[in-house]
Formats: C-alpha cells, sequence, structure tokens
C-alpha cells in the first residue's frame, strides 16, 4: 500500500493511516518503509507530499481492502476533487502478492508503478527487509 499526504498535519495523516490499516479485519501491518518528501506529479500547483510504503498481510480481497482504503481517507478529511489534486491522504493500493486485478474501479498493479520512482524505492526497501 502507498500511503500520501501534501495537506495539513501530513505525518499525522500517515500514521493514522498505519495504524487504521494495521487495524482491519483479518489484516497486519508488517512492515513500513522510511518517510520521505516528494514533490508532487501532475500539472496542480501544490505543496509537497509525504509518502510512504507499508506491507500488509490481510485475507480481506482487493475490493473489500480499496473500499476500508477509500474510507480511511475520508476520516482524514479527503475530497475528490481534481485529478491529480493535493489531498490530506490518498491510499493506493500498488501491488496485492501476484494478483492482478483489471476493474473499473480498481488496477492492481497500480498503473503508475512504473512512474513513481519513490514507490519502486519504498517497495525495495520493504523487500530487502522481508525476503
Amino acid at each position: 500500500m502507498a500511503l500520501g499526504s501534501n495537506l495539513g498535519d501530513r505525518a499525522a495523516h500517515l500514521a493514522h493511516a498505519r495504524a487504521r490499516l494495521g487495524a482491519l479485519p483479518g489484516t497486519r501491518l508488517v512492515a513500513a518503509s522510511r518517510v520521505e518528501e516528494t514533490m508532487p506529479l501532475g500539472p496542480v500547483a501544490q505543496p509537497p507530499y509525504l509518502n510512504q510504503m507499508v506491507l500488509l498481510e490481510t485475507s480481506l480481497t482487493p475490493a473489500e481492502l480499496l473500499a476500508h482504503c477509500l474510507a480511511i481517507e475520508v476520516e482524514r478529511g479527503r475530497a475528490r476533487r481534481e485529478r491529480w489534486g493535493p489531498r490530506t491522504l490518498d491510499l493506493d493500493i500498488v501491488r496485492y502478492g501476484e494478483q492482478a486485478v483489471r476493474q473499473p474501479d480498481l488496477t492492481i498493479p497500480h498503473p503508475e508503478l512504473r512512474n513513481r520512482d519513490f514507490w519502486r524505492r519504498e517497495i525495495a526497501e520493504l523487500e530487502g527487509k522481508h525476503v
């Protein structure tokens, strides 16, 4: 899972997400990468992001996990106004084991994975901790 925030108390938003993700039914937070600050992507002017990747073990289906992620985002005041816009909290399912998902509201692996160096660094950090 990728966590990102660029509005409000960014570190608190990430901490809330880590705690809530680890407390989901049938879910355990196994590891977390270090937090890094990155410049925003896309055409919208906005502040820098704090980003982090977490490794979860879960019995939730990808669709169930997505529903929980959307609810956690709303808890932190996330409003989906514009694509690539600023946000209090963004939770993305980047990978789900070896499973691929192609649904209108969910694509796994995340289609932006190859374009985000920081995600690949964070995944490599997690994989180095848990090989």
